[in-house]
C-alpha cells in the first residue's frame, strides 16, 4: 500500500501520520514529491522525487511514471495550484491503478473562487458573512457598515486580506484589487473543521478546532472543540459540495450562528490536531484502499485537545544528491 505525497515541501508531520498509519494497517512506503530539493519532508520519507512544477505540461506524466514504477496507490495532494490539475486528470491515474485524494473539477472550482462560494452558499442558505455588492469595476454599490474585510477574489494563507475602516480605505484598496470580496467584519472565533468523507460522498468524520493563534494563515496553536453546531453545518456542507477526502472547513461562531468563509480541499497546516483528537484520516484513506467500508464516527473525537506547534531543524551534507532518488 504505497502513498505519494506531493508538493511535500515543509510537511514533515503529515508525512509522519502517513507512514504511522501504513504501519498500522499492514505496511507500505510514504514517497515524497516537490519541486525543491531542499524541501524538508522529502527526507521523511520512505522515498522521494524531484517534479517539474504543476503548470508543466510534464507535471502529470512525470507523475504516472513514477505511480507506475513504485506501484503508488494513492496521491495527496497538498498545494492548492495542483488540485485543479489533478481533479481533471483522474480518470487517467485511475487507469493505471492510483486514486487520488481530490473532489471533482467543479468542487475544486467553487472552493478556489471566493466569490463563488458566497454565491454557492447564499443560494443554498448556508451561512456566511454578509456580503457589500461590488461592481465590476471596483464600485461601491451597498452602504457599508465599517469596519468590513476584504479579500482577494482568489488567494491562500490570509494573503491580500485587509480590515477596512472607512471607504476611502476601501476604494484605494478596490483599484488594485477590483474583484475582491467585501464582507462584514466578524469579531468572533474563527474555527477550521478537519471534514472526512469517503470516495462515495459519505461523511465520515468531522473535528472542529479552535484557531486559538494563526500566522500567515496556518494555525499553530489550536483547540478541539465538540460543537454540534460546526460540526453539523461542515457535514451539510460537505454533503452539498460533494467533497471527497480530507477537507479543511474554515468559519466563524458568530453568537451562535455559523458562518462558512472558505474551504480547503485538501489537508490543511493543523490538520494534525484532528487526527491526534482520534479522526485518523490517513487511515482512513488507506481502509478505504483496502475495500474496507467505514461507520461514521461524527463527534467521536477527544475534546479540548490543545496543538503546539513549533519548528525544528535537519541537517544533511548534500541534499540535491539526496533529492535524486
Amino acid at each position: 500500500m504505497n502513498i505519494l505525497i506531493t508538493s511535500a515541501s515543509k510537511k514533515v508531520t503529515l508525512v509522519k501520520c502517513f507512514k504511522n498509519a501504513i504501519e498500522k494497517e499492514g505496511g507500505g512506503k510514504v514517497y515524497a514529491a516537490d519541486i525543491n530539493p531542499l524541501s524538508a519532508a522529502l527526507y521523511m520519507a520512505d522515498g522521494h522525487f524531484l517534479v517539474p512544477p504543476d503548470n508543466d505540461p510534464e507535471f502529470i506524466a512525470a507523475l504516472i511514471d513514477i505511480c507506475k514504477a513504485h506501484k503508488i496507490r494513492l496521491i495527496v495532494p497538498t498545494r492548492d495550484e495542483e488540485l485543479p490539475v489533478f481533479a481533471a486528470s483522474r480518470e487517467m491515474f485511475s487507469s493505471i491503478g492510483t486514486a487520488i485524494m481530490v473532489a471533482p473539477p467543479e468542487t475544486i472550482a467553487i472552493c478556489q473562487d471566493k466569490r463563488m462560494f458566497v454565491d454557492y452558499c447564499l443560494l443554498r442558505g448556508v451561512g456566511t458573512p454578509r456580503r457589500y455588492n461590488i461592481s465590476s469595476d471596483g464600485m461601491v454599490l451597498d452602504s457599508i457598515s465599517y469596519p468590513a474585510f476584504l479579500k482577494p477574489r482568489f488567494g491562500k494563507g490570509g494573503s491580500g486580506t485587509a480590515r477596512v475602516d472607512n471607504e476611502d480605505s476601501l476604494r484605494y484598496l478596490l483599484r488594485s484589487e477590483p474583484e475582491a470580496i467585501v464582507q462584514e467584519y466578524v469579531q468572533a472565533p474563527e474555527y477550521a473543521i478537519d471534514v472526512f468523507v469517503d470516495f462515495a460522498g459519505q461523511v465520515i468524520s468531522a473535528v472542529p478546532r479552535e484557531r486559538v493563534w494563526v500566522f500567515g494563515g496556518e494555525s499553530f496553536i489550536g483547540k478541539t472543540v465538540n460543537d454540534p453546531a460546526l460540526i453539523l453545518g461542515a457535514v451539510r456542507l460537505s454533503g452539498m459540495l460533494g467533497l471527497v477526502g480530507h477537507n479543511t472547513i474554515q468559519c466563524f461562531l458568530d453568537g451562535g450562528e455559523v458562518k462558512f468563509i472558505e474551504i480547503n480541499p485538501r489537508y490543511g497546516g493543523g490538520a494534525s490536531l484532528g487526527i491526534a483528537a482520534g479522526a485518523d484520516t490517513p487511515r482512513f484513506l488507506i481502509k478505504l484502499l483496502k475495500g474496507e467500508k467505514l461507520n461514521p464516527v461524527i463527534g467521536e473525537f477527544k475534546d479540548s485537545l490543545y496543538m503546539l506547534r513549533y519548528t525544528d531543524e535537519m541537517y544533511m551534507d548534500s541534499p540535491y544528491e539526496k533529492a535524486a532518488k
